[in-house]
Formats: C-alpha cells, sequence, structure tokens
C-alpha cells in the first residue's frame, strides 16, 4: 500500500486502485506532499491556508480512507458473517482483513485477539464491565495515574462504586511523569487492574510502559493500556509490552470516528463474560439458554460499523506505508522544534515537560485566556484546542482551568509551527 494518487472525489471508483506506493525505505515524504493526501488540509480557514493542529482531538482522513469507505459502500454494502450471496462475502472478507490489520499493526499474536468497538472509550468500559465486574469485589483497588483521560477514570469509578471498591491514583510531578516510587507503592495485594495511558493526551507524557507492566505482573495484577495518544505517534508492540489490553480510538489515527479496536490475551478475554447481547456474539440461542460464540464475536453484538472498520484498516496500512519508525522521527522533530518556539514566546508557559513526550505541546499565557487564544489563532487559519481536555484532574494538578494544545500529525511542518507562533504573538498584540 499506498497513499493514494488523489483525484476528484466524483472520479470512478475503479480509478482509486490506481495508487503510489510509498517505497521500502524511500524515506518520509515532505510536508507537501503528504498534505495533498489529505483533501480537507487544501480548505481556506477565514482565508488563510488550513493549519490543523488539533490532532489529539481527531485527525483528518487521507484519500485511501475515503475512498475505502466510499468502495465499500459503492460496491460491496451487505452486512456481514450472515450471508451466501457474493456481497455478503466481500463484505465479511474486507472486514475479516481489517482486523488482520489492526492484529499486525498492533503485533497481537492472533487476529481473535483483536475486537472492534467505538472506539477507546467503549473498549475500556468493556474491560471495566466485563473483566472488572467479575474480578473486583469490596474492599479490592483499581490503580489509575493522576494523567488520565476522563474515559479512563469515570469507568473505573463506575465500577468502584458498584462494588465498593478503592479507586487509588498514582501521583505525577511538576514535569507530568509519573511518579513511578509512588506507583509501585500503590500496587499491593487488593489490586485487581492497572489502567494506565501510554501517551497523555493533556501533557503528552510517554509513560514507562514496559516497567509499570513489569511491577503489576510481579504483584498477577493485568494492565490496560489506553493507547488512543500513542497509536498516531508511536510503535505499538503489545506482545513485546506484555500489556493484557491495548485499546487505541481510529479516528485519531487517520480513520473514521465511531471505530476503534481493544486488543485483549486470549486467556483474558475466551474467560471474561459478554459485554453486550444480541445477534453474532451467540452460538445458540433457546429460551432456557443461550451459549456463547468463538472470540472476538462475543463481545462484537449487533451489526457491526462495517465501513469503520473497513476504514480503519486503510488507514493502518497508510500510517504503515509511511513507517511508524518514520513518524515518530517525524513527530519527535516537531515537538522539539515546537517546543523551542513557542516556549521562547515572552509570557508563555509550558505545561509538561516530561523528558519522554510525543504529539502533543500545551501551554498557557499570561496575558490571553486559552478560549481567546484559540478564536484569535482560528482567524490565523490555525486550528488548536483549548479546555480541560477531558482531563480535569491534570489541570487541577498544575492549578489552571485549561491550556491550549497543538497536537501533531504527519501532514504538520515546521512551517505550521510558525503560523503557531505568528498567531500567538499577535493575540498577545490584540490583548496586550
Amino acid at each position: 500500500m499506498t497513499r493514494l494518487a488523489h483525484r476528484p472525489i466524483s472520479e470512478p471508483l475503479q480509478e482509486a486502485s490506481a495508487q503510489e506506493a510509498v517505497a521500502p525505505g524511500a524515506g518520509f515524504p515532505n510536508g507537501e506532499e503528504i498534505r495533498r493526501d489529505f483533501p480537507i488540509l487544501s480548505e481556506r480557514v477565514h482565508g488563510k491556508r488550513l493549519v490543523y493542529l488539533d490532532n489529539g482531538a481527531t485527525s483528518q482522513k487521507p484519500w485511501a480512507v475515503i475512498h475505502a469507505i466510499m468502495r465499500y459502500y459503492e460496491q460491496d454494502n451487505a452486512n456481514i458473517h450472515r450471508g451466501v450471496h457474493t456481497l455478503s462475502m466481500r463484505a465479511t472478507e474486507a472486514h475479516d482483513a481489517a482486523r488482520r490489520t489492526v492484529q499486525h499493526f498492533l503485533h497481537a499474536g492472533e487476529a481473535r485477539e483483536i475486537v472492534f468497538v467505538r472506539g477507546a472509550t467503549e473498549a475500556i468500559n468493556l474491560v471495566a464491565q466485563s473483566y472488572g465486574r467479575a474480578h473486583v469485589t469490596a474492599g479490592n483497588e483499581v490503580l489509575i495515574t493522576a494523567m488520565e483521560h476522563h474515559s479512563n477514570i469515570v469507568p473505573w469509578q463506575m465500577l468502584c462504586e458498584e462494588k465498593q471498591a478503592r479507586l487509588r491514583v498514582a501521583p505525577i510531578d511538576d514535569c507530568g511523569e509519573l511518579r513511578m516510587e509512588e506507583f509501585e507503592k500503590l500496587i499491593g495485594p487488593r489490586t485487581r487492574i492497572v489502567a494506565v495511558t501510554h501517551v497523555s493526551n493533556a501533557l503528552g507524557t510517554v509513560n514507562p510502559l514496559r516497567r509499570i507492566i513489569d511491577l503489576a505482573h510481579r504483584q498477577n495484577v493485568p494492565v490496560l493500556v489506553d493507547g488512543a495518544q500513542a497509536a498516531p505517534h508511536l510503535p505499538v508492540d503489545v506482545q513485546a509490552l506484555d500489556c493484557d489490553f491495548y485499546a487505541f480510538s481510529g479516528h485519531k489515527v487517520y480513520g473514521p470516528t465511531g471505530i476503534g479496536a481493544i486488543y485483549g490475551k486470549a486467556a483474558l478475554l475466551d474467560a471474561m463474560p459478554p459485554y453486550q447481547g444480541g445477534g453474532d456474539m451467540i452460538r445458540s440461542v433457546t429460551f432456557e439458554k443461550t451459549t456463547y460464540n468463538e472470540l472476538p464475536f462475543k463481545f462484537e453484538a449487533g451489526t457491526p460499523d462495517i465501513a469503520g472498520a473497513i476504514g480503519l484498516g486503510a488507514a493502518l496500512e497508510y500510517v504503515g506505508a509511511l513507517g511508524m519508525d518514520n513518524i515518530a522521527a517525524h513527530g519527535q522533530d516537531l515537538l522539539a522544534y515546537a517546543t523551542e518556539a513557542v516556549g521562547a514566546i515572552p509570557g508563555v508557559r509550558l505545561i509538561g515537560t516530561a523528558s519522554q513526550r510525543a504529539g502533543v505541546l500545551s501551554f498557557v499565557s499570561d496575558h490571553v485566556h486559552p478560549h481567546d487564544l484559540g478564536t484569535i489563532l482560528d482567524r490565523e487559519g490555525v486550528a488548536i484546542r483549548t479546555g480541560h481536555h477531558c482531563a480535569q484532574p491534570v489541570m487541577d494538578r498544575f492549578g489552571i482551568p485549561a491550556t491550549a494544545r497543538a497536537s501533531f500529525a504527519v501532514y504538520n511542518t515546521r512551517e505550521d509551527i510558525d503560523a503557531l507562533v505568528e498567531g500567538i504573538a499577535k493575540a498577545h498584540e490584540v490583548f496586550g
């Protein structure tokens, strides 16, 4: 695969197969080459070239993904696993191929360890309600960190309230790094699961997962990793990490919204009860008893987001063609450049200065509220995120109500960072 040679959307889909491959070892294409793969980036915002730096919220979609979804609806639209006719078989084959693509992206051992979900949020809820409800009882503990997204806090709060268990929170330091000594002390005989982000969406901190997982496994405690912010930026190998669950969302890694996946070790998934009941997650049903389907289907009740899964597969093939090592290096270059450039602006303070970061630069200004800054930047064609980023405890930890957050993607360039810096300077002029 696969960077699609782009064309007007009105052209026949058959021509979409004429793809421009990224040759192995060809290196990372320049920013303008990659921008051409993303049709929305040709948009003008308030008459300005669009500089999209809100990738931590959602990424833009390349032609390869758009065409894959259109191709399914135009040529293969049918339900899967339920028909012997040609369209159903083609749709089933495409959906199954997408699952294998996710397996390879995460380096999972088996395709049946990949469960399609709506995104990382649903994935975490699945584990909390299926594994958690079966293993957490009164007096037990669930361990998370102080840098978690609400999606990796609230499901565990709900579980602990139901089970009369305790939610423990490992602290972070002033740089936004996990205090590992405190974390280790919090894992004990009452701990039933550890849930931790791979990369903080609010700070960009990259957690030392291998050490975290080793510490937990010494106590026979499983680990769920929220990989929503890591999947677009870092190579992920769930077998090398030895994590028990790994969740990510498709829309942050250039795929469609409403689709994602969770990896789970087969032995754990086999032992877990289904999360939802309905069609396709059953083997047989009578009014007296239902027996459940094999993995992964027992966790995929009802008609799935077939087009979404196919689009996700196309997105992961796209980043695979670019090379995750190349993407990581490009991201680190952008982050280093942005850290120096934005950090040098008088009156600007960076929030989150961990030694290992990826994808995110959060900051506050002494002169401009983040929401006002975001509004002025929008007038300059620069899209960033402002607010608490669904990480209110992080804001509380740093004593601030909100930050401005620039988050990066494969199509961003140093010129985009320059535009961000110029926009901040303009906001400072406006607010004195």
